[in-house]
């Protein structure tokens, strides 16, 4: 039988970096949900889409086509053929990921690949409604989240290591409307299911939070 870990919370929190280290200490398979509407959104701002045009964007679905893949255990982003996974994670795309992940067809259009995963590997997801709405029945459920200054420091570090040129106050405006995005979309909004684990990871480093998150996802699928 697998084992299904959803890990929601918002921008900034850690998510995927605090998931993927977990996945691998426990072998499980990573799964980065926003990574895949990040790939509709970088599509849709290629193209000329409108993100927030609904009726556009779901149009456009039937030309998009996107997959996973797994290199050396870390997941890659494919869109149409072509590898994405670094352009997905420009600040530009992030808010288009945020518009489009608002569109219930875009939901629904990736909700089988990201069930398909769950039911036939043990999994740690992330992303925004992994325990409400994408794997409601999993194992083990956490909220991550991080106080929003927090938070953006740690986004705004991670794109000047990249070679990135932003302001952190960009970057902390950024996030505190997607949180607002997120929180208050009308399909699917951010928020902590009623079963899930609080963890608050604003006082912790990197390893701290791992071992937090470990910790938890051992005692409640009992390992």
């Amino acid at each position: 039988m697998s084992i299904a870990v959803a890990i929601d919370g918002p921008v900034g929190a850690g998510k995927s970096t605090i998931a993927k280290e977990c996945a691998n200490r426990l072998g499980f398979i990573y799964v980065d949900t926003g990574a895949m509407y990040r790939g509709i959104g970088l599509y849709c701002v290629r193209n000329g889409i409108g993100t927030r045009d609904g009726a556009a964007v779901e149009d456009a679905l039937s030309q998009i086509k996107i997959e996973i893949t797994l290199q050396d255990g870390t997941q890659h982003i494919i869109l149409n053929g072509a590898d994405v996974s670094e352009e997905i994670r420009l600040p530009e795309i992030s808010m288009a990921a945020s518009d489009v992940s608002a569109i219930p067809a875009v939901r629904a259009f990736l909700l089988d690949l990201q069930r398909g995963f769950a039911d036939n590997n043990n999994v740690i997801m992330d992303g925004r409604d992994i325990g409400t709405v994408v794997l409601p029945d999993a194992e083990v459920k956490i909220y991550l989240t991080a106080g929003d200054e927090i938070r953006a420091k740690r986004r705004y570090d991670e794109l000047v290591a990249k070679g990135k040129v932003v302001k952190y106050e960009d970057v902390l405006a950024d996030l505190r409307q997607r949180d607002y995005n997120d929180m208050h979309r009308e399909t699917a909004p951010l928020k902590q299911a009623e079963d899930a684990v609080l963890a608050d990871t604003s006082e912790l480093d990197f390893d701290g939070s791992v071992t937090l998150i470990e910790n938890i996802i051992k005692s409640k699928a009992g390992m």
